[in-house]
């Protein structure tokens, strides 16, 4: 039977080691690409009716989890509605709007996590397949020290082209992290890897302590199998922008389920069969 815990346990302070955490319902509470829709919508990239049925897609990645066919349409998707927009744009939009859209959703047992890491001198890494334009400040953001990505492949206007230079999934996740164990010295199966999916079976096998966070029903039935550590986050708070600490709010946690509803990625799943590319 593995082993449940909810909050930080100590940590050992030998060797050279890391953290890798996914993104997207292990250290925030929602599809961190979902939660971003309106702030793309005001700025005229997505339509207001595209953006609300994004709600279908988003209950069905919140119950069904996202399997490795899901995940292909998903990418398939989103790269049909991007083609053409300027990824200096998207930045500017994620950092315009980081603070206001992740706050409320930002689980506070993986902050605390991610600190006792921090305390015992390993590396934090955010691992996601989401784009790097909004993993990489997101990681920033949460005081994380490096963050792997899914990065877009961009003509000579820096507009995307519809195709993926380096997709952060599956064997692509462990790759990643086998480079920068290499270039840091880092001793993966000294080190932790933490996720909610069974899509990342494969980054949780690459490191010694795999830790299943709110598990999907076939990650946890894997972890049982296997003895690893299972984890339950619950509590999604704002953070206090000066210290990132976590504080409890009904407020915040209200205003993060309403963001998720809407979406691109969410919104392009559900219509990617549906609308023609414009």
């Amino acid at each position: 039977m593995a082993r449940l815990h909810s909050g930080a346990s100590p940590l050992p302070w030998d060797a050279v080691r890391a953290a890798f955490f996914d993104l997207d319902k292990t250290v925030i509470a929602r599809a961190s690409m979902v939660a971003f829709g309106p702030s793309f919508q005001r700025a005229g990239l997505l339509s207001r009716w595209l953006v609300a049925r994004a709600l279908y897609a988003q209950l069905v990645y919140l119950y069904l989890g996202a399997d490795a066919a899901r995940m292909a349409r998903m990418r398939t998707a989103v790269l049909r509605v991007i083609v053409g927009w300027e990824q200096a744009s998207v930045t500017q939009i994620v950092e315009d709007t980081l603070e206001s859209v992740i706050e409320p959703i930002v689980y506070s047992e993986a902050l605390e996590l991610m600190r006792s890491h921090q305390a015992a001198g390993h590396k934090v890494f955010i691992v996601s397949a989401s784009p790097e334009e909004i993993v990489a400040p997101l990681a920033r953001f949460l005081g994380a020290d490096e963050a792997i990505a899914t990065r877009a492949r961009l003509d000579d206007d820096g507009c995307y082209t519809g195709e993926v230079e380096f997709y952060a999934y599956g064997a692509g996740k462990v790759d990643a992290m086998q480079r920068a164990a290499r270039r840091d010295g880092i001793d993966l199966e000294a080190s932790w890897a933490y996720s909610d999916s069974i899509t990342d079976e494969p980054m949780l096998r690459a490191v010694g302590h795999p830790v299943a966070v709110n598990p999907d029903r076939d990650l946890a039935r894997i972890a049982e199998a296997d003895g690893w550590e299972i984890r339950r986050f619950d509590r999604p708070v704002p953070l206090d922008a000066g210290t990132r600490r976590a504080t409890p709010t009904k407020v915040g946690v209200a205003i993060g389920g309403t963001l998720a509803i809407g979406g691109v990625v969410a919104g392009a799943v559900a219509l990617s069969r549906k609308r023609p590319r414009r």
